[in-house]
């Protein structure tokens, strides 16, 4: 059965170009709900908008309704809708909205909000990265330290841009590890992906590496020398040359 365009229409009236859904590869649900997360995370659908029933999905996707209802549990448990009886579902308020889970977040860095997210993805390094760093310099193993220095070196050394920024995240996550905080590692597995959109644009738009790969070199070496102090002054340092690029005011 073939995918079909449509357009939604809001309790409003506005009517919302949908995109057709490709299956291949995930489930029919997964993709409806993708195309609704996304289409409320870029502003489509304002909070406190009742969306479309499940039988107006059902005909703008050309799936069926237990699809649309399975696609519309996901972005519950997302907390981008509260379904409400009699009413339907409805768009929740920004700030309910999990922005750790890996889908959102990569709603929201495709949103014409972009700059914004990564300006908080940046704030939010700013205050937890120094600490972490410090921490890592005083409590790092042997294995965690040579896990650093690999993903310093491989920043160094990625034929790619691509490369490079897959190796930026990994040095960040395994300081973070490092850290030995039981609370910073699962917290670092949830925000990987918004530190690949950050690390993307910081490493597309910056014009210059060499200095940037330098800052990271001496983050690398303060943790290996086990100088907290040091470490963290160098990672400060790190993320306000990354400030300039993300358009962040200073501190």
């Amino acid at each position: 059965m073939r995918a079909a365009k449509g357009k939604a229409k809001s309790d409003n009236g506005a009517e919302k170009p949908m995109p057709a859904v490709r299956r291949a590869g995930s489930s029919v649900h997964a993709h409806v709900a993708n195309e609704i997360g996304l289409a409320i995370v870029r502003g489509d659908y304002p909070p406190g908008t009742i969306l479309p029933n499940e039988t107006k999905w059902a005909e703008t996707f050309n799936v069926s309704r237990s699809a649309v209802r399975e696609a519309i549990k996901m972005l519950m448990a997302k907390s981008l809708l509260a379904s409400r009886p009699k009413v339907g579902s409805r768009v929740e308020p920004r700030e309910r909205w999990n922005l750790l889970d890996r889908d959102v977040l990569g709603w929201y860095a495709t949103s014409p909000d972009r700059g914004a997210f990564l300006r908080t993805v940046q704030e939010f390094r700013h205050l937890i990265e120094p600490e972490a760093t410090a921490f890592a310099a005083m409590r790092r193993t042997e294995e965690q330290m040579e896990e650093i220095s690999r993903a310093c070196r491989d920043m160094n050394n990625a034929p790619t841009l691509e490369e490079r920024t897959r190796a930026d995240t990994r040095f960040h996550l395994a300081i973070l590890r490092a850290s030995g905080n039981d609370l910073l590692v699962p917290l670092g597995v949830l925000i990987e992906q918004a530190f690949d959109h950050l690390f993307v644009h910081v490493t597309r738009e910056g014009d210059d590496l060499e200095t940037a790969q330098k800052l990271h070199e001496l983050v690398e070496k303060n943790i290996r020398l086990q100088r907290p102090d040091a470490a963290r002054a160098a990672v400060r340092k790190l993320l306000a040359n990354t400030d300039k690029v993300v358009g962040r005011e200073p501190e």
